[in-house]
């Protein structure tokens, strides 16, 4: 123990390499598990969806179809609405680990990106100019937008797809299909310590935390 936290084994680079090779065929099922799941996601059906909303923004009102900004596709994370002054810690978590060039990678390939509360817009941009975000947040207090996506008073990602004007939702995910997708989760995963969060499954002496402490 060095540092006062447990270490891996050490081992030869022949047995480390063997060891790695094991893994990788598991990560290679893996890997093909996902491409699995994402052909399904392709040939998921899509059911309509109201543009019936006005959103507060900080340039003003906008629909969920001035969201698209003119392209097809539009992702919409609903930020969780906690009350006055108390932001959810995963929601923003997630959104500060949202790239700015990400979200330009996206308009690239003509997805829109949108975060969306149920939050006053006034409490919104505090939150926003505190944490030093840019991304589009909109505020749906008052309109029945999270109900109507199943998100109530929860966190949710939904992705539209629209053709003209009429909207369409193709997909929606949340909890751990939201979680998978966080940057800063996935390196580290790929680290000897992993998240080091107490739900995860470690190693004795592996230093761990509530995942929001």
């Amino acid at each position: 123990m060095i540092g006062g936290m447990e270490k891996p084994e050490i081992v030869s680079a022949g047995d480390w390499q063997k060891a790695r090779d094991e893994l990788l065929v598991s990560e290679k099922e893996a890997t093909r598990a996902l491409d699995a799941l994402a052909a399904r996601r392709r040939r998921l059906p899509m059911v309509p969806f109201t543009n019936d909303y006005t959103f507060a923004g900080p340039d003003g009102p906008a629909t969920l179809l001035g969201l698209f900004g003119g392209l097809d596709q539009l992702l919409v994370y609903q930020f969780m609405d906690n009350g006055p002054d108390h932001y959810c810690p995963g929601c923003t978590w997630f959104t500060s680990n949202i790239p700015a060039g990400g979200l330009a990678g996206l308009a690239a390939d003509g997805v829109a990106w949108a975060t969306v509360s149920d939050m006053p817009l006034d409490q919104i941009e505090a939150c926003k100019a505190e944490k030093g975000w840019t991304l589009p947040f909109v505020s749906s207090h008052g309109t029945s937008f999270a109900a109507d996506c199943g998100a109530g008073g929860g966190f949710l990602l939904s992705a539209f797809l629209r053709d003209g004007d009429d909207i369409y939702r193709t997909y929606s995910t949340t909890q751990r299909g939201v979680d998978r997708l966080v940057f800063t989760n996935n390196m580290l995963d790929l680290t000897v310590y992993g998240r080091q969060q107490d739900w995860e499954d470690s190693p004795p002496g592996w230093p761990q935390h509530p995942t929001y402490g």
